[in-house]
């Protein structure tokens, strides 16, 4: 009786011992992939920034959450294709999101060692955004003041290094394939509007988070005492 109970506590202790919490800030830029501006995946138009919380419950996986915002300019003059430089459209929007998932770790990431910890990672799960619901007239963006909610799905990839025992830095790349797609203004989901829609309408937009994430450690339970 006594056995399984010792056996009981130790594993009680590593099981807490292998939970650390990370809370920190994101900072990047933000572009839009869609109908208006440029087709380049990565190069952003605009400031983002936001915060995350990360919950490591293993070497290989953490859950975690984030809110973020980011705005974005779509020119038509800065773009590759001669159709919409001859155009000209240009849209500004901003999109605030809230995300959670699972951030999967390419190697073993263990905070509990000391010593150096990097690894990159991919993150995935499900993300609820709010950006501006405006559409185009002659020409002229026309622009409601009104804002729009859709779901989108996140797919990031990156890397992160612990700086100290304290301090983690990483850096990545997130797209997200929304289910909306008029972030652009090129097709408003209102049935009055069907005059106003432009482009691919079949094919929704892309918008793409880039940045470097900072993250303090905590919530570590120290078992040495655990045997005594």
């Amino acid at each position: 009786m006594k056995r399984s109970i010792f056996v009981i506590f130790v594993i009680a202790c590593l099981g807490l011992n292998a939970q650390t919490y990370e809370a920190g800030l994101f900072l990047g830029g933000a572009n839009n992939i869609g109908d208006v501006g440029r087709t380049s995946y990565l190069l952003p138009s605009g400031l983002a920034y936001g915060g995350l919380f990360k919950w490591n419950k293993s070497k290989r996986y953490a859950w975690r959450a984030s809110v973020t915002y980011g705005q974005f300019t779509a020119d038509d003059a800065k773009s590759n294709i001669p159709s919409r430089n001859q155009r000209g459209y240009v849209v500004d929007n901003s999109i605030l999101e809230a995300s959670a998932g699972l951030e999967f770790n390419f190697v073993d990431y263990n905070l509990h060692q000391l010593g150096p910890a990097f690894t990159p990672y991919m993150y995935t799960g499900l993300t609820y955004f709010r950006y501006k619901y405006n559409y185009f007239n002659g020409g002229v963006l026309q622009d409601f003041g009104q804002k729009d909610g859709a779901l989108a799905i996140p797919m990031t990839v990156g890397f992160k290094l612990r700086l100290n025992q304290m301090l983690i830095f990483g850096a990545e790349i997130g797209a997200r394939y929304t289910f909306t797609d008029n972030l652009d203004a090129s097709n408003p989901e209102n049935s009055n509007f069907e005059a106003f829609k432009f482009g691919n309408i079949f094919s929704d937009d892309w918008y793409v988070f880039s940045g470097v994430t900072l993250t303090y450690t905590f919530g570590r339970v120290v078992c040495g005492n655990c045997f005594e």
